[in-house]
């Protein structure tokens, strides 16, 4: 039994070392591997309090993220893409300049703990902050399991049918309701179709949520899913205050609202 343990032990290592990582930053994908990013100057042990995923300290080895974007602009935009279909979308200027939130790209070289019953871990590539206060980074912004990071073009300009009308005051309800669904929704979710993530439903096709739930339910909702539907297979995570304010809410259904009358034909 524990010769069996070890044997356990060692495929898991194994297999976390093989582990790579696609990089895009606009120039050509390049592969590395789990080996080639711990080789990489700068690439240390960290300690991440309070980390979002294991809901405690965690110490990973890690490689700072900025280091992989030689070249990039900060106006640029990434996305990071799991596999589990999870895809973040982060401004590039949060990496290069995070207002002292660093972003560490932590590498899982022997197996980390799983992240529930029955799931795997955050590897074999997590994003994760120290400082993240400072940058006012969210859950959201904790990319695990990631398997490719790519430099693109933001998704207003990738996902024209997610724009709402022209015209719009910038600083409008239904505009700042935009950039809430970009920043926390867009990571699951399509709206008319369009969008990378592959995890949850569309929110505009067939029926928008504001289309069918009642007044004040779409807060229920985004605030803890399991008030609303208990399902214990469901991945959708709360957002609380901190995460989400109550304005947030209201521009993110102001939002909703608006473009559930810009269905595509």
């Amino acid at each position: 039994m524990r010769y069996l343990l070890a044997l356990l032990l060692a495929s898991l290592a194994s297999v976390a070392q093989a582990a790579s990582l696609t990089l895009d930053t606009g120039h050509g994908a390049t592969t590395l591997t789990t080996a080639q990013l711990l080789a990489r100057k700068g690439a240390r042990a960290i300690d991440v309090p309070g980390d979002v995923s294991y809901h405690r300290a965690m110490r990973y080895k890690a490689v700072p993220l900025r280091a992989l974007l030689q070249g990039v602009p900060a106006d640029a935009h990434l996305q990071f893409t799991a596999l589990d279909g999870f895809a973040a979308e982060i401004p590039a200027s949060l990496v290069l300049d995070g207002h002292g939130a660093e972003a560490w790209l932590a590498v899982e070289d022997a197996p980390w703990p799983s992240l529930g019953d029955g799931k795997p871990s955050a590897g074999p590539f997590y994003l994760v902050w120290l400082h993240p206060a400072a940058g006012k980074v969210g859950p959201e912004q904790w990319p695990y399991q990631i398997a490719t990071i790519r430099v693109l073009a933001d998704p207003a300009a990738r996902f024209p049918l997610m724009r709402p009308a022209p015209g719009l005051a910038k600083d409008s309800p239904v505009m700042r309701g935009f950039e809430v669904f970009q920043r926390n929704c867009l990571t699951c979710h399509t709206l008319n179709g369009q969008g990378d993530a592959k995890l949850g439903p569309d929110l505009n096709i067939p029926h928008s949520p504001t289309e069918y739930l009642r007044e004040g339910m779409l807060r229920v909702l985004v605030r803890n899913p399991q008030d609303l539907r208990h399902w214990p297979q469901a991945k959708m995570p709360a957002f609380g205050p901190q995460v989400l304010t109550d304005k947030d809410l209201d521009d993110l259904e102001a939002y909703l609202k608006h473009m559930a009358g810009r269905k595509p034909h």
